[in-house]
């Protein structure tokens, strides 16, 4: 068939490529995530294949639409202004830098937070490989913004980002310390915005009837009861010369991006697939974090001064 386009949709580099007619239907669509094409009509098949072959890498499947999870549904059924999914690192300093009126000083403390999140967001964003879902910036009424949650394997993660510009960080129980300057509260932020991301979905998932699947194996509900949704707060910190945690740190996880991979694989799994697409088809909705906590006024972040 002739005069078939290929049409990107979601973040660049993670989402389908749509194969469609001059007219804009859809007749195909490429999910890279699974490395396979679904399409729509049989007799379109080779059409697709040669249109989407500068794309294509491995092994790829063929064939009809799979037939859609509870998951996917929901997906498909959220309006876009109430999709975080899109929302790329740091997306909230963006904005601050192109309209607000901060000062030099702000405006340079601004850039450097913002390429700390963008260094963190992307190697996160690399975790999909492995069966992981990320989101970034999602609200969270009463503590601001989650930089980024992870969704995979080994569970949930509400993670801070903390940028060390080249420098020591001592990671104490409440307190985080960066080279000389005053300690920052970010493990104690940390601890409660995963505590209230736990709240947000485990209400969420029990008000739409979810099963057990959204629970963790780890501390999981009991037979009978409402699934528990397992949050635990982390701290990214962003290009340290080195990072001292104190032994006391039990319940907060410390990653450093460039090695966010190894150390979250080497965890054990407490999620399967199906969890992890629930889990992220409930996060991804702006609803879920704020009709559930609306109850909480906006209080600002704590100062990121380093």
């Amino acid at each position: 068939m002739r005069g078939l386009r290929v049409v990107p949709s979601g973040r660049p580099g993670r989402g389908r490529l749509y194969v469609n007619l001059p007219d804009g239907r859809a007749v195909a669509w490429y999910d890279r995530r699974a490395n396979r094409i679904s399409v729509l009509a049989d007799d379109q098949r080779d059409a697709v294949v040669r249109a989407l072959r500068p794309f294509l890498t491995g092994a790829v499947s063929i064939g009809p639409p799979p037939v859609p999870t509870a998951a996917e549904l929901r997906s498909l059924e959220l309006p876009p202004d109430a999709d975080l999914a899109p929302n790329r690192p740091g997306e909230n300093l963006l904005g601050e830098l192109d309209h607000g009126t901060a000062g030099t000083r702000a405006r340079h403390r601004l850039r450097r937070d913002l390429a700390a999140q963008q260094r963190s967001g992307d190697a996160f964003d690399a975790l999909e490989a492995r069966g992981w879902r990320i989101l970034h910036c999602v609200p969270l009424p009463g503590l601001g913004l989650i930089d980024h949650l992870l969704i995979g394997p080994a569970g949930i993660f509400c993670v801070r980002t903390v940028p060390a510009r080249g420098q020591r960080a001592a990671v104490g129980d409440l307190l985080i310390a960066v080279g000389r300057a005053d300690p920052r509260p970010d493990p104690h932020w940390a601890r409660r915005a995963a505590a209230r991301a736990e709240q947000a979905l485990t209400s969420r998932a029990a008000a739409d009837g979810s099963e057990p699947p959204l629970t963790s194996r780890a501390g999981g509900a009991r037979s009978g009861s409402a699934p528990t949704v397992r949050v635990t707060g982390a701290l990214a910190v962003d290009d340290a010369s080195r990072v001292e945690v104190a032994p006391t740190v039990r319940d907060l996880r410390v990653l450093q991006p460039r090695t966010a991979a190894p150390d979250l694989g080497s965890l054990p799994t407490t999620l399967e697939p199906p969890a992890v697409e629930a889990l992220f088809a409930l996060a991804r909705d702006t609803r879920t974090w704020l009709h559930v906590l609306s109850g909480v006024p906006e209080k600002p972040r704590p100062a990121r001064d380093v």
